[in-house]
């Protein structure tokens, strides 16, 4: 498919020439990731100096955070003051106009001159998506901690810009191995780069519950003591919750906290025996096995422990959604499982949140509302195709495509094959549109790109699974369906790879990527 075209002017689509990105030499406007919807080209460059100033509106707070945030980004490696002000004058501009509704609430428009540059965008999230552009424009070496040589020129362009889907989300599994709030504050500032806008913590599983619950305490403390393969697994406490979801925010992405249940549950189920039809409860787990633990349906006191957990985690959450899993629960009868998403779903709803479950609520009956995150492989179920037509949004996440935890190849060191080998191009070449076949595309929220833990327990574990596949489900998430081409997409890819370089991200490096030498 051809790029996207842009609206006027000397307009040059999204396709991209050859990888030359250097941490010398800016990123012309055909590389940018993921590919902007309209671009053009014209005189300039820019060239930020030691005179530069950060100019921002007088009296948003919100655009005044995202100045210092990109203030944070280029002072260390350009060594310059770059004070941020509400006093007019040329630099780098950062405007909120109201009347471009076209943009909507994340979209910008993104000019360069010689007089300096100027994002401009209806809300303060489009700021924020335009200095994302605006550092992809910049050399590599802009994202170094330590003083560079610079010149920090920026070819002469404008970008006009806004996303396809409202919803582009990447998940984290603290469960399996659980990840500190540092690790997850890392990862929240790669994701932002690529304009992901949420963030799925998966907060409980079999082999750990991740959060802590004041009215029932021994599920973090005691069901929380571990992870896979023993080790001492840990816990957010309330504190540590609302700092990531606080960090989140200031980088426009919305944390969307997930408990699994009724399955996926014997963190829980270890922590409490009344929580057990047998009234027994059983060891902690930390093995890799699923579908073996089951809250006990029958029993009110279940549904007393899910009200708890869920108002108290929403109380904590402002984000709209609350995700209540629902998959591979093989230890619930049919009925059983029904009943229980129809009492848990109501749950979510009395405390003010959207639902989002894995695709298997479909099976049930999904609330007026709810989101359904399909991680099959096909496309092709029918209870799938029936709520989307019936009205249930879908987020895309299919586990040949979008799991980041899937390996590339059978020499990858870390991650699973159960969906198969997913190297960069499989993870890209697909249409969130169509996936689901039979579902109208009009159901799709947008897209998420999850990674499971049960292999994974460092930083650099996260980043090698991660990059570069996170970036090109980004794009599916962003750009228009007529920019996405894997023979245009794999050079801008290729031009990222100093960048990450800079960042101290130790990506996958793909034979299927022209990276750059050195």
């Amino acid at each position: 498919m051809a790029t996207a075209a842009a609206a006027a002017g000397t307009a040059t689509a999204a396709s991209p020439g050859p990888a030359r990105a250097s941490a010398g030499e800016p990123g012309p406007y055909d590389r940018i990731v993921p590919a902007p919807a309209a671009t053009e080209t014209h005189d300039g460059p820019y060239t930020i100096d030691a005179a530069t100033a950060i100019r921002v509106p007088a009296r948003s707070g919100e655009a005044r955070r995202v100045g210092e945030y990109l203030a944070g980004v280029l002072r260390p490696s350009t060594g310059y003051e770059l004070p941020v002000t509400a006093r007019p004058g040329r630099g780098i501009v950062l405007r909120l106009t109201e009347g471009e509704h076209r943009l909507g609430s994340e979209g910008y428009r993104l000019d360069v001159t010689a007089g300096g540059v100027s994002i401009r965008a209806p809300k303060p999230a489009g700021l924020f998506h335009g200095v994302q552009t605006l550092r992809q424009l910049l050399p590599a070496a802009v994202e170094r901690n330590s003083p560079q040589p610079g010149p920090w020129t920026v070819a002469g362009g404008s970008v006009t810009d806004s996303p396809r889907y409202a919803y582009r989300g990447a998940m984290l599994d603290v469960s399996r191995h659980f990840f500190t709030v540092e690790q997850v504050k890392r990862y929240i500032d790669q994701l932002a780069l690529y304009k992901i806008n949420k963030l799925h913590l998966h907060l409980s599983d079999d082999q750990g519950w991740r959060i802590a619950i004041d009215s029932w305490p021994r599920l973090a403390t005691y069901g929380g003591s571990t992870q896979v393969g023993g080790g001492p697994g840990g816990h957010y406490t309330k504190q540590d919750y609302r700092e990531i979801v606080r960090y989140a925010a200031d980088r426009f992405l919305e944390v969307v906290p997930e408990i699994d249940m009724p399955g996926h549950t014997n963190a829980a189920l270890a922590s409490y025996a009344q929580l057990n039809c047998d009234g027994v409860a059983p060891p902690l787990y930390t093995g890799t096995a699923v579908g073996f633990s089951s809250l006990c349906v029958p029993k009110e006191i279940t549904y007393e422990f899910v009200d708890d957990v869920v108002r108290e985690l929403a109380a904590l959450t402002p984000g709209r959604y609350l995700h209540i899993g629902g998959d591979e629960a093989h230890a619930t009868g049919h009925e059983d499982y029904v009943a229980f998403m129809d009492r848990a779903q109501a749950v979510v709803q009395k405390y003010g949140k959207t639902v989002v479950g894995w695709h298997q609520l479909t099976g049930a009956r999904p609330a007026e509302g709810a989101v359904a995150q399909y991680w099959g492989t096909s496309g092709t179920e029918q209870a799938v195709v029936d709520a989307a037509k019936a009205g249930t949004r879908l987020v895309l996440s299919p586990a040949n495509h979008a799991y980041l935890d899937m390996k590339y190849d059978k020499n990858t060191p870390l991650g699973l094959s159960w969906a198969g080998y997913v190297e960069v191009q499989k993870s890209y070449d697909w249409d969130p549109g169509t996936f689901v076949q039979g579902a109208p595309s009009s159901a799709v929220l947008g897209v998420e790109a999850p990674l499971w833990s049960e292999t994974i327990s460092t930083s650099d574990h996260i980043e090698y699974l991660a990059f570069p596949r996170v970036a090109g489900i980004a794009e599916l998430g962003w750009s228009p369906a007529s920019a996405l081409d894997w023979d245009a997409y794999r050079l801008r890819l290729a031009a990222q790879g100093p960048r990450w370089s800079a960042l101290g991200i130790d990506y996958y490096r793909s034979p299927q990527v022209p990276w750059p030498a050195g």
